[in-house]
């Protein structure tokens, strides 16, 4: 054998052992995934926001087997000056874990249960809208360019220039009686359907501007002008050949828009702009419980922690997911 024989079987080793051990090439869906999952910190965040998730799904069923109620008062529980009995004026007691709330007596923990799930709605929809108008605007303003992307560019700054909170105590009362008028929606159904609208209405132009960018540098692609060039429509253009190529930014951009919307319900509910009574919210909880904490600290201490916990999972998990799918613009 020669030489130049023996060094061309050597070259086609490596060929021949991939071949034979079945590697195969891995989507970039499967390479972020593998990222992630060798992340602690987003794996363990991750694994917060899936149970919260599934605590607030099956809140109705997981209180119905401890026999709780998140209406239900249990004034013998309640003791002089309206304060529940027990440890620290607490109610802490094998049936209600988290201790009830003072003067009324109602349990915390299912509270605290059904809260989560007005808090995941009103986020998770107001994300989903927010995410729909950003992207809509952001790519039909980046890839028409000209009149069209004066117009939303002007209407995205007069939208960040409103006074979000201020537009929302004053504007409550105005869009809740509009919402009554023409939709039928009263008490929290209105709410909550105010809530959704007004993050998604005051939030897509932060995205859009994100989606523009993008779609300023994707037009001028290949691939793009070979989509032109055979007479693919607009909107093929746009929901085929540029769309595929934003998703990065978008998931990264609502990974971080969630626990945002989640702190702001809160605070809202705590404003009481939100979430009215009956319905429990976390937001309504800190709000109630600022009155008792220095004789109750743990009515405070429960849904404040809660709170921290999920708001801070969302936010990490939104750093590894971003790291995961771009790990070029790493933490530095």
């Amino acid at each position: 054998m020669t030489i130049a024989s023996q060094a061309a079987d050597a070259a086609e080793a490596p060929y021949v052992g991939a071949a034979a051990t079945g590697i195969a090439g891995r989507s970039p869906s499967q390479i972020a995934w593998s990222r992630l999952k060798r992340d602690k910190v987003g794996m363990i965040s991750l694994a917060v926001i899936l149970l919260t998730v599934v605590l607030a799904v099956f809140a109705p069923l997981i209180t119905r087997l401890m026999g709780l109620d998140p209406l239900e008062t249990h004034n013998e529980l309640i003791g002089d000056g309206g304060l529940p009995k027990g440890p620290l004026h607490s109610g802490i007691s094998p049936q209600h874990l988290l201790g009830v709330e003072p003067g009324i007596g109602r349990d915390i923990l299912s509270r605290l249960l059904y809260g989560a799930r007005i808090s995941l709605l009103v986020a998770g929809l107001g994300t989903l809208l927010t995410v729909i108008l950003g992207v809509a605007a952001g790519l039909v303003a980046g890839y028409s360019g000209g009149r069209t992307d004066r117009l939303l560019g002007r209407l995205m700054d007069l939208v960040l220039s409103f006074p979000q909170l201020v537009l929302l105590i004053s504007l409550s009362p105005i869009i809740l009686q509009l919402l009554n008028d023409k939709f039928g929606l009263t008490g929290n159904a209105a709410r909550i359907t105010f809530l959704i609208l007004v993050f998604g209405i005051f939030g897509w132009p932060y995205l859009a501007r994100i989606v523009r960018g993008q779609v300023l540098s994707l037009r001028e692609r290949e691939f793009v002008e070979a989509a032109v060039s055979i007479g693919a429509s607009t909107g093929r253009i746009l929901v085929k050949e540029m769309l595929p190529n934003l998703w990065v930014p978008i998931i990264v951009y609502a990974s971080l828009l969630l626990p945002t919307y989640i702190a702001a319900e809160a605070a809202l509910s705590f404003l009481g702009v939100g979430i009215g009574e009956p319905t429990p919210t976390w937001g309504k909880m800190l709000s109630d419980s600022v009155a008792y904490y220095t004789v109750d600290p743990l009515y405070l201490f429960i849904p404040g922690t809660a709170l921290l916990i999920v708001v801070l999972a969302f936010n990490l998990l939104g750093d590894s997911v971003r790291d995961a799918l771009d790990p070029r613009a790493g933490r530095g």
